[in-house]
């Protein structure tokens, strides 16, 4: 059985770096809650959240080469990235004795830290997988070549560390498959979600939400082109995001609620299902909120999301970037609701059983204390 922090004579004094970006945010906020109540721990977070002036331009496109995939502009950015991290990691004085970084890319600079440290890596997907996700790039003939310089450092990341956490078996495929590292390292921990208490909010029938910060990343246009052309006339559409859309007859948009909100569990749970077409999400925490406030969802076939959202049971898969499909989800899901099916009950009991960060945490904590105790 792996050791727990009481089976030490100091508590595990565990350095957190968190790629704090999209979806990694709430999976941090989530963690940091659930390691509150953990005996013996203590955790300290370095946070690499939204990118500064200089990250952004070493990110950014370059015209024409960019078109081919040829600009080397994710890799430039992971770079910049990890740069940055390990500035902030030299400088880092207070003691720990492991260290957990998410994602790798935070760390492409810093094998030299993690070889003389404890370490466990943690990743949503690999480069492999992730290059060919990016909503706003397609990849081309050139993307396997142009991908190597990340993928050759994202090597040296793994062998450095002394154990990998993959959030889902398609993560953890990758690395067995695309990067040949032994099985042994590779542990399976899904990052789970605060699952809250059930909230006596009146569900609309008719409402369908969806959650984005991007609408274009997260498929909010195609929720929208869908909407109009097949379910305006009977369905109402709810859209939780900053971007400035316009307000329309059955449109409702909310666009101040940040990361931690406590009115976003409210907002789902008023919700019939939530739309989830995005194609660059690898995990999909916003799927994993609402079915813990018992909505459905529907959710394009995608990464990891098969993992979470199953077909007929808590919810609908539908085909990616398909609109009609989108819509045909969304009208079968509301359909089997009307016929007294308990797809919103299935939803939460999927989280309680697999994705309750609670035990996740707890998975992930005797990981660390075990690697704190096997590691040089």
């Amino acid at each position: 059985m792996a050791p727990s922090p009481s089976d030490h004579a100091a508590p595990l004094r565990a350095l957190f770096v968190n790629e704090n970006i999209g979806g990694n945010a709430t999976m941090h906020l989530h963690l940091r809650r659930a390691i509150r109540d953990i005996p013996d721990v203590s955790a300290r977070f370095l946070d690499a959240g939204a990118r500064g002036p200089l990250r952004r331009v070493a990110g950014a496109a370059i015209p024409g080469l960019s078109r081919l995939d040829l600009d080397f502009a994710p890799a430039r950015g992971q770079v910049a990235l990890s740069a940055h991290v390990r500035r902030r990691l030299r400088r880092w004085d207070a003691p720990y004795d492991v260290l957990h970084v998410y994602t790798h890319n935070a760390a492409l600079l810093s094998t030299d830290i993690l070889r003389r440290t404890p370490t466990v890596v943690g990743l949503d997907a690999t480069s492999r997988q992730s290059l060919r996700l990016l909503p706003y790039r397609r990849p081309t003939r050139f993307t396997e070549w142009s991908e190597r310089p990340a993928v050759r450092l994202e090597r040296r990341v793994y062998a450095a560390a002394d154990a990998i956490v993959a959030k889902s078996a398609w993560a953890r495929e990758s690395l067995l498959t695309d990067y040949d590292i032994n099985p042994s390292r590779v542990h399976l921990i899904p990052y789970g979600i605060e699952v809250p208490e059930r909230v006596p909010v009146d569900r609309d029938p008719q409402l369908i939400a969806f959650v984005g910060r991007s609408m274009s990343r997260k498929g909010g246009w195609l929720l929208l082109d869908a909407w109009r052309r097949r379910l305006r006339a009977h369905t109402k559409l709810l859209l939780i995001t900053p971007e400035p859309v316009p307000e329309e007859p059955g449109v409702t948009v909310v666009r101040d609620l940040r990361t931690g909100d406590a009115r976003l569990h409210e907002l789902l749970a008023s919700a019939a299902v939530l739309a989830f077409p995005s194609t660059g999400d690898t995990f999909g925490y916003a799927a994993l909120e609402a079915m813990a406030s018992e909505t459905p969802v529907v959710a394009a076939r995608s990464a990891a999301i098969p993992e979470i959202v199953e077909d007929g049971v808590n919810g609908a898969l539908v085909e990616p970037d398909d609109a009609d499909d989108l819509a045909a989800g969304i009208e079968r899901v509301l359909g089997e609701m009307d016929s007294g099916r308990s797809l919103g009950q299935a939803a939460r009991k999927t989280v309680l059983d697999r994705f309750d960060a609670r035990v996740t945490t707890n998975q992930l904590v005797q990981l660390l204390c075990q690697v704190r105790g096997e590691a040089p």
